[in-house]
């Protein structure tokens, strides 16, 4: 780690109301805000980023992959010598989920990209100058900073107030994670005592401070700690235990945690059954509606998030003219089961009357198999149509 990324992991953060400071180190070890930047991140690393190609032939409108472009494999492989693309989206959306992503292009003679580069968001600030110009000035490892200009950097914001940069999500939900952060460490060491909320150790008379001190030892050494959780107590001089059930505020603490749950995902914009945090109104049968929400409200707006700013920042005006565009595959994700599949292939092929919109090779190419060609190539007829004469019996 440099010093300037030390300096700003350690000074960086602001404190919260409740007493942590929230940093980015910080802020990742709260495992609901954690957990809420993976969902989105591998929601937009784990389905196919393309280039395709927008064409019409004999007056239809054709898509097909832009294989042939050098931007096809970079974006849907390997952006650059040591980033797959999966791992290079996944950190991508990470980085915009709390705020901004940049990422240098490389390019070689021509203007031709060769490489993308993923910059650390906190090595980089997105000035606009008085002419609406727009500037980059990048700190490097070793402190130097240079200034880049715009279409030099591919930047993906989330929300802004300005529509300049993104807003820092950290300083947002600063309140948030700071309650949650000192929720946890008092539950900490709460635990840490392991004793005190199981009950009262008493026994007859009087204890000097020298008695009281061996008998605090005694106990913690015997019974306090998860090694020790319950372990059977011998008394004896007449000590008697007395047992104690969980204090109001001791359910209100676990209250307040569950609570915080659900801020940290709100502002994230993440449904709480996705980090695991159980809901008592959700279902076996509610289930499929739950992750299908998530697809549509959480994860779809930033698909069209990266498209629409890799359209605008990896592709000149000429080829987004000529058909050029960016599209993540998120069909899989709202996949249904094979039964549910099944019936809607069913219905594509035209049986039950229905007029037919698919054939049995994108039928095919939809469940990942290779075509068969011949009359699988052929749009069907409808299934359940008697020839004629078969109606009427003769």
């Amino acid at each position: 780690m440099s010093t300037l990324d030390l300096f700003r992991q350690i000074y960086g953060g602001k404190a919260s109301k409740s007493g942590p400071s929230i940093t980015l180190d910080s802020a990742f070890r709260v495992s609901t805000a954690f957990a809420c930047l993976r969902v989105i991140s591998k929601g937009c690393a784990q389905v196919p980023f393309k280039l395709f190609q927008e064409s019409e032939i004999d007056g239809l409108k054709r898509i097909f992959p832009a294989k042939n472009h050098s931007l096809y494999d970079l974006t849907a492989t390997m952006p650059n010598g040591w980033t797959t693309s999966f791992e290079f989206r996944e950190t991508l959306a990470l980085h915009a989920a709390l705020g901004n992503a940049y990422a240098f292009k490389n390019k070689v003679f021509g203007g031709k990209i060769a490489e993308l580069i993923l910059l650390n968001p906190g090595w980089v600030k997105k000035e606009q100058l008085d002419d609406y110009s727009i500037v980059y000035r990048v700190t490097g490892k070793s402190g130097a900073v240079q200034d880049f200009p715009a279409e030099a950097i591919w930047h993906v914001r989330g929300p802004s107030w300005d529509g300049v940069a993104g807003l820092d999500i950290l300083d947002m939900a600063r309140e948030a994670l700071g309650l949650s952060i000192a929720t946890e460490e008092t539950h900490s060491k709460l635990h840490a005592k392991g004793v005190r909320p199981t009950g009262t150790y008493t026994v007859e008379g009087a204890l000097n401070p020298e008695q009281y001190k061996s008998l605090k030892s005694w106990i913690e050494k015997e019974f306090a700690g998860a090694e020790n959780s319950g372990a059977p107590m011998i008394l004896d001089r007449g000590a008697k235990w007395l047992a104690q059930s969980m204090s109001g505020l001791d359910a209100q603490h676990l209250e307040t945690r569950r609570f915080q749950i659900e801020e940290v995902c709100r502002f994230f914009d993440v449904l709480p059954i996705m980090v695991s945090h159980s809901d008592k109104t959700a279902t076996f049968a509610s289930a499929e509606a739950f992750f299908d929400a998530h697809v549509k409200h959480t994860l779809s707006p930033w698909y069209a998030r990266i498209e629409q700013s890799a359209d605008c920042h990896l592709l000149t005006k000429k080829e987004r003219a000529s058909g050029l565009y960016f599209k993540f595959m998120a069909s899989g994700l709202l996949r249904g089961s094979a039964k549910d599949r099944g019936e809607y292939y069913a219905k594509a092929l035209g049986s039950g009357g229905s007029t037919a919109w698919m054939t049995a090779d994108e039928v095919r190419a939809l469940e990942e198999l290779n075509p068969m060609g011949g009359a699988s190539a052929l749009m069907p007829v409808a299934t359940n149509i008697a020839p004629q004469g078969v109606a009427n019996g003769t």
